[in-house]
């Protein structure tokens, strides 16, 4: 396939697509799908999102409607991400078989508890949480990112053990524990500020030990989780190769305010403000492409934007995806002036507009 007449780096060109994957970019005297010399960008990669448009990942059931979602929303690949629940519940959705071809590309799961800090549990369920288990996981399909909290028995001897991206979140970790971790071969900061100990000049904590280890950070982008003050400096601190935009969205999204049910409990949801009964933010209502929205509004530019939202998730978890270039997967969006998403490409083939 040839997409004709693309606007990428203000330059006009040609897409040329073949067993999903990118082929050329460049001027190309076949025809094809003319995208009439509107923005070109990666599609968005989200690897922490809960649920939109009525269901959750622990329902089961509803991803190939959340991937339809999404799509239409610009993201093109993501990690349906999990609550702390049972084991057994867990492994019942992770373990069944992926849908394909519906939408956004699933590229497996985020496991977000049950690994994970009583004190620093969010809206996680405090009933399920445990310590790591190696041998419990293993048994788990399909995942391709775990969180956990280091401070818990066994967690170092779990992250050096563990083959797939490890990220700590929901921590009451210090400096010294959490540089453990990365040293031990943890990536990423999960929800950076959201449910750890803040950066404090004499106790720098996991904030302090992920700048020094050279780590990831996830952001949740919504004008709402982090003040934009503190957007800008984990920009500046991280950069754009550093920084990861993340929706951390839940069942609301794309929906009305109301009651939702998310990881066993009930939510409100006012003013698209989703919290639990005991009023912590129980995750966002926007979805990813409104992050990267929010993150050029506060100042940062659109390129290094989007490539917090598409390049650099990838990267972390090793997928070739995030970027126009020859090899790499053919996943990409086209956007009208206001950003707004026309037409999304997964694997080369049009999936919404």
């Amino acid at each position: 396939m040839i997409y004709k007449n693309a606007l990428i780096n203000d330059e006009i060109t040609d897409i040329e697509t073949s067993d999903g994957k990118i082929i050329s970019i460049g001027k190309n005297d076949a025809d094809g799908f003319d995208l009439g010399g509107k923005t070109v960008y990666p599609g968005l990669v989200d690897i922490h999102t809960h649920g939109s448009v009525g269901y959750d990942t622990m329902d089961g059931d509803g991803l190939c409607e959340m991937s339809q979602y999404l799509a239409k929303n610009g993201v093109t690949a993501w990690l349906p991400t999990t609550m702390t629940v049972s084991m057994d519940k867990i492994k019942s959705v992770v373990n069944a078989q992926l849908p394909q071809n519906c939408g956004a590309e699933i590229m497996g799961f985020h496991m977000e508890g049950p690994y994970i800090s009583p004190k620093r549990k969010g809206a996680q369920n405090e009933k399920y949480i445990k310590a790591p288990d190696i041998n419990e996981f293993n048994e788990l399909q399909n995942i391709r990112k775990v969180t956990i909290a280091p401070e818990l028995p066994g967690s170092m001897e779990f992250i050096k053990q563990c083959k797939t991206t490890v990220s700590l979140g929901h921590t009451d970790a210090d400096y010294e524990c959490a540089s453990e971790a990365f040293k031990s071969g943890a990536k990423c900061l999960t929800h950076t500020f959201n449910a750890m100990p803040g950066l404090h000049h004499r106790d720098p904590g996991p904030i302090g030990a992920a700048v020094d280890n050279d780590a990831y950070v996830e952001v949740i982008c919504d004008g709402l989780h982090i003040h934009k003050s503190v957007i800008m400096m984990l920009y500046r601190t991280f950069g754009a190769d550093r920084m990861v935009l993340i929706s951390d969205s839940m069942r609301a999204t794309g929906l009305c305010d109301g009651e939702y049910e998310f990881g066993g409990q009930m939510i409100t949801v006012k003013d698209s403000v989703a919290r639990t009964e005991e009023g912590a933010i129980a995750g966002s209502t926007t979805n990813l492409m409104g992050c990267v929205k929010k993150a050029i509004e506060f100042g940062i530019p659109a390129g290094d934007a989007f490539k917090m939202a598409s390049e650099t998730p990838a990267k972390l978890i090793n997928v070739k995806k995030g970027r126009l270039l020859p090899g790499y997967d053919a996943d990409f969006i086209v956007v009208d002036d206001d950003l707004n998403v026309i037409t999304t490409v997964v694997g080369g083939e049009v999936v919404s507009g």
